[in-house]
């Protein structure tokens, strides 16, 4: 854990040259530093014209200065923030000039850190800070907000009232077994256990979507040379990312894509064509499409629509990985695009060049992942989040289970670890640990 107890301060806009530049102060030495940089009272949430002046009162910079006093600000401490011209020469003597005068520089996070602490965002929120700053497409950036504003964590507190009031049924249930009704077995906690099931489903859906919406999904084009996995490629980025030639092995290393399909990020990665090459640069492409392969969410398996049974590689992808066969070049076929689900998976026959099919792949790709372009109760979510849920889920239904077995203390023991599971998302049950990386993962001076 980081100290809460020093004044922190850091430069809070990006690194580089602009009209604006911030730096942000946050502490119980807030008063005093302004006393002195600002040679003014401060008037809270009032912005004020004011020079920053060094240690021998001359101007470093002139500006806006905004005080927050605690508790009603960001971090719940102090807050000054001074607006200057956005040169980082002068940010730095700036800043240098608050460390003086006895701040310290803020780590990664800090201050988010602090109003973790101090309680005004629980550690979902605070999360969601960050995602909403990295966030590189206009639903992601939307659904992150949703998350700071608290939906999220609403939706796992209500679980987490639930899964309290069924807690003290059953152990009411359990002190109480002399009594002549069985509350185990009146229908009354089964019936709840069958609601948190569902409700705990319904979240997973979303978290789901909404980790996708934060990460995106690594896609991986495979095939043998020709196949026309550049060109797809290039379909999809709507650029030429890719060299495309009618020579076998034009792509030897690996290419990589970030876009957006109908708002869901997609990172697309080209790899060299699999086949039994002799030339040792086209051999290491081999060797470095097999790693991206083993990585991938989905493969797109690239296969000529002319030469199907010849240049499939079906029995050497991994069988662990979703894999999606694209039939291409159906122009020179003249079949119809279409999609085929099969025994032996999913078939989309397409045609790169005339454009043919590429709406079928694209809604496929979104439909495969549960991707839903309404996102008005999607949040954001990490894969914490997810593997949290994941275990409060698994909690629930092996306390269903014992209850079918009158298992009453088992059935309390798996209600109060399902409890404690979905504590880690909101913060209520965290580790320093847990707390140290996550905040370590910001950007200085948020």
């Amino acid at each position: 854990m980081l100290n809460n107890t020093d004044t922190i301060a850091a430069i809070a806009t990006p690194p580089g040259n602009g009209g604006v530049g911030i730096v942000r102060v946050s502490g119980s030495l807030v008063s005093q530093i302004a006393a002195q940089l600002l040679n003014k009272s401060l008037i809270p949430r009032h912005a004020q014209y004011s020079a920053f002046r060094d240690a021998e009162g001359e101007i470093i910079d002139a500006g806006i200065s905004l005080y927050f006093p605690s508790p009603a600000s960001y971090t719940g401490e102090d807050i000054l923030e001074l607006q200057g011209h956005g040169g980082a020469v002068v940010l730095d003597m700036l800043l240098h000039r608050v460390l003086a005068l006895g701040a310290r520089l803020a780590k990664p996070g800090e201050f988010t850190e602090r109003a973790f602490l101090n309680d005004k965002l629980d550690l979902a929120q605070a999360e969601a800070v960050a995602d909403l700053i990295e966030s590189s497409t206009e639903q992601s950036a939307r659904s992150a907000q949703k998350s700071l504003q608290g939906l999220f964590s609403e939706q796992i507190n209500s679980l987490v009232d639930e899964l309290t009031e069924l807690r003290i049924y059953v152990e009411a249930a359990i002190d109480f077994v002399d009594e002549e009704i069985d509350f185990l077995t009146d229908g009354v906690v089964e019936n709840r256990l069958v609601r948190l099931l569902l409700s705990v489903q319904d979240i997973q859906k979303n978290a789901q979507q909404g980790r996708l919406l934060r990460e995106g999904m690594t896609l991986v084009l495979a095939g043998k040379p020709n196949a026309g996995k550049s060109s797809l490629l290039n379909a999809l980025a709507g650029h030429e990312a890719a060299i495309v030639t009618a020579i076998a092995g034009t792509t030897r290393d690996i290419l990589r894509e970030r876009i957006q399909l109908d708002g869901m990020p997609l990172h697309i990665i080209d790899t060299a064509g699999l086949w039994d090459s002799d030339d040792i640069v086209e051999k290491e492409g081999i060797r470095r499409a097999r790693v991206e392969i083993q990585k991938a969410d989905k493969i797109l398996h690239l296969v000529d629509g002319q030469d199907v049974n010849n240049s499939s590689l079906l029995g050497e992808l991994p069988a662990h990985i979703e894999i999606i066969t694209v039939v291409n070049k159906i122009d020179l076929s003249g079949r119809s695009p279409v999609i085929e689900h099969t025994p032996q998976g999913t078939y989309i026959y397409i045609s790169v060049k005339t454009g043919q099919g590429m709406d079928l792949l694209k809604q496929h790709l979104k439909d495969s992942v549960g991707f839903n372009e309404a996102t008005d109760t999607v949040f954001i979510a990490r894969r914490r989040h997810i593997e949290a849920l994941n275990k409060a889920y698994a909690f629930v239904e092996s306390a269903a289970q014992q209850l079918r077995i009158r298992a009453g203390e088992l059935v309390a023991e798996d209600l109060r670890q399902a409890q404690n599971s979905l504590g880690e998302i909101t913060g209520k049950i965290s580790s320093d640990a847990l707390l140290g990386k996550i905040f370590a993962s910001f950007c200085i001076g948020k």
